[in-house]
């Protein structure tokens, strides 16, 4: 079973407040589980959420 993360936790991850993942979740932009009253943010979810906005470094000068 993959860890389930609270929203301070995820807001650590993200290193932002916990009002961003609060955001996320209420405009359904990352997968999220219902705990009774808790709301948790799978940890996987977490990670893939961060690849999707990764940006890549230019190459300045192409190789060779």
């Amino acid at each position: 079973m993959e860890r389930l993360l609270s929203v301070d936790d995820a807001a650590k991850v993200l290193g932002t407040t916990p009002r961003f993942p609060r955001r996320l979740i209420a405009e359904r932009r990352i997968r999220f589980v219902r705990v009774g009253r808790h709301v948790r943010i799978p940890e996987g979810e977490l990670q893939d959420f961060i690849n999707e906005g990764t940006v890549e470094r230019m190459q300045l000068y192409p190789e060779g």
